[in-house]
């Protein structure tokens, strides 16, 4: 298999993704005992190309153990949620893969990690345990090898002075941040124009929940910065999306979206309609590659853009049923 993982991480053109999603979809097929048993159960043929294949509803990731069969367990990583909540679980087989998947992709949207200096306010994360994106951000923050990169929880305080500290460096300055924090944040008026700021979604039951540009406006107000990047990935997935100025989220080679008719998960939808987003993240080798999430995008120019949540969802980001 590593052979395999080497060329998902090598994929240049569209037949190469095509080629390897076939042979990631063969091998979950007969190797993940879940998928296998969705896919009998829906009975369709065997796909020809990469868009026709299946995508799990992402609700397995609570109720089952999604994983290869005989492969080992070496971290597994749950879903950031409010209390009570039923939190998604994803087995990861083989952490190499997890960085191999971000760190390139982070340099490629956002730059060299050597050249910053990562600040992450992401309390509830932390507090919570088991998080992949604090797996990620520790990982970040070890490569830019710069002692002021770092957490700093709820002390806005230290945090500020932190950041006045990094502008003597001329370093590149790049906030992670929970959404209600960085409302919070925002509040206290501090000039971060000269800040990066990446929210990673979410109020986490601790604000009322709004729209991603409601948030990204109010955001605005209070750093006077550029523009709000975002963040776009998930426990379940291996990889993730940044977003750019116009807030559209671009992919890594190895990661695809497709858009599905709301009432048919079967059927996709036309060229500039709001849709459930499917994500194929091929990073996900070992567990499953094709998830069928509970978001709802649109595709622009071949980015995507969210629009909020199916309305029946779990609260985890903005959970907004937005209409067309």
């Amino acid at each position: 298999m590593q052979g395999l993982v080497d060329r998902i991480f090598s994929i240049q053109t569209e037949q190469d993704f095509n080629h390897c999603a076939l042979e990631v979809f063969h091998f979950q097929k007969d190797q993940v005992p879940v998928y296998k048993t969705f896919l009998e159960l829906i009975n369709r043929a065997d796909p020809t190309h990469y868009s026709e294949i299946p995508h799990l509803p992402i609700a397995f990731f609570k109720t089952h153990q999604i994983v290869a069969g005989n492969k080992p367990i070496q971290q597994v990583f749950k879903s950031s949620g409010t209390t009570g909540m039923v939190r998604s679980a994803h087995y990861v087989s083989d952490l190499s893969v997890y960085e191999r998947s971000f760190i390139p992709t982070y340099e490629q949207f956002l730059g060299k990690l050597e050249d910053q200096i990562i600040f992450a306010l992401l309390p509830n994360y932390v507090s919570q345990g088991e998080s992949s994106l604090v797996y990620m951000v520790d990982k970040l923050i070890a490569e830019t090898k710069n002692p002021l990169s770092g957490y700093f929880l709820e002390n806005t305080k230290d945090l500020l002075a932190a950041l006045a500290e990094g502008r003597k460096t001329g370093k590149k300055l790049v906030l992670f941040g929970v959404s209600y924090a960085l409302l919070d944040l925002a509040a206290l008026k501090p000039d971060l124009h000269d800040v990066t700021v990446i929210e990673t979604g979410g109020m986490k039951g601790r604000r009322k929940e709004m729209t991603k540009e409601e948030m990204h406006r109010e955001l605005l107000a209070g750093f006077g910065c550029e523009y709000i990047a975002s963040e776009y990935g998930m426990c379940e997935l291996l990889s993730q999306a940044y977003s750019d100025k116009n807030g559209l989220f671009e992919l890594p080679a190895w990661m695809k979206i497709s858009l599905r008719e709301v009432n048919d998960p079967f059927a996709l939808v036309t060229k500039e309609k709001t849709g459930g987003v499917n994500v194929m993240d091929l990073a996900n080798i070992y567990s499953c590659a094709f998830i069928e999430t509970q978001d709802l995008g649109r595709m622009e120019a071949g980015k995507l853009r969210l629009m909020g949540r199916f309305d029946h969802s779990d609260i985890r980001g903005c959970n907004l049923l937005v209409a067309e």
